[in-house]
């Protein structure tokens, strides 16, 4: 439910065929009575990174900012969107266009805080940019509390490039306890701590399969109670591919109740992270991941030499409306 400060309707088009539901939309004298107290329409867009179907991959929520917002209004609407991220993207200088500028401020927020890095929800704000606003310039760029980030259209996927997050092995006596809240008496083979994200990363045995992590049941209760050490804001299991050569590299979930989302379903900055800890343990630069959520999504990695890494998704726009408050 909204604050009583703040009066607001959402409508909104699905992009998937819904038929004539005949949905209880307002009476004319309802909506003109709505439309009366109006004061603010934003344009908000829910976009599916990470997949090329609706329905999986990682939902985001992105708004188009024409100014500023109340900075209070930022974390109201996400908390709204009640998404794993809501992307702001706004125009940093008067004339600025949405189809033809090439460089925008982006921000991103979880149902509860700001947070220093997305990928996901920067390859959704891309796709409304690329797709829905049919911007015309090969690469846009974006201004964010993690510096400048890039993305450009390479056939039917989005390439982020985005900084390398390395991560550095961690005494286990300090987070053993965490680890047990996530894995339970399952073999650990390596554990790693990123800064950057503030998140630990947990690789299980390499007997392990794919299913074992498919299956792994947690609780944000355990989570919250078992950190210690004040500087974990999210947990990244991770298990070995196919070492073959063929399929996927390595595989993921990605759990972070502190910035009150339990499992992000496809998290791109912790690509980041595990793009640079797999190029390390592979030998590789190239890479093929899957983050094995329910929802699922599949990524491209390219760990560059310039300390940063190429991310790379597909995406699916499944609703297009306005904010109205």
């Amino acid at each position: 439910m909204a604050p009583p400060a703040v009066r607001k309707t959402l409508t909104w088009s699905c992009a998937v065929d819904l038929g004539e539901a005949g949905w209880g939309v307002p009476c004319g004298a309802q909506a003109a009575a709505e439309q009366v107290h109006a004061t603010m329409q934003i344009p908000i867009f829910t976009v599916d990174a990470f997949t090329s179907r609706p329905f999986a991959g990682n939902p985001a929520a992105v708004c188009l900012l024409e100014n500023d917002l109340d900075e209070d209004l930022y974390q109201k609407i996400a908390t709204e969107m009640n998404l794993s991220e809501t992307a702001f993207i706004r125009k940093l200088k008067p004339g600025d266009d949405f189809s033809k500028s090439s460089c925008f401020g982006l921000r991103w927020f979880t149902p509860v805080s700001e947070i220093r890095l997305c990928g996901h929800a920067t390859l959704a704000s891309a796709a409304v940019l690329f797709h829905i606003q049919k911007n015309t310039n090969s690469v846009l760029s974006f201004m964010t509390l993690s510096g400048e980030l890039k993305a450009r259209q390479v056939k039917d996927h989005i390439v982020l490039d985005l900084p390398l997050c390395p991560a550095y092995p961690q005494e286990l006596k300090e987070v053993e306890e965490l680890i047990k809240a996530a894995v339970g008496d399952m073999s650990v083979q390596d554990v790693r701590y990123s800064p950057d994200i503030k998140s630990l990363l947990v690789r299980l045995s390499d007997t392990y399969e794919r299913s074992v992590l498919e299956e792994l049941k947690v609780s944000a209760q355990h989570f919250l109670s078992a950190e210690k050490t004040g500087k974990v804001k999210g947990v990244i299991l991770t298990v070995k591919g196919n070492s073959s050569g063929k399929g996927h590299d390595f595989y993921s979930r990605y759990f972070a109740p502190w910035y009150g989302v339990l499992e992000d379903p496809v998290c791109g900055s912790a690509h980041a992270v595990l793009g640079s800890y797999w190029s390390e343990q592979l030998g590789k630069k190239e890479m093929l991941a899957f983050q094995c959520s329910p929802r699922g999504g599949e990524l491209k990695i390219s760990v560059r030499s310039d300390g940063r890494v190429d991310i790379a998704g597909q995406s699916a726009v499944v609703l297009k409306g306005n904010l109205t408050f």
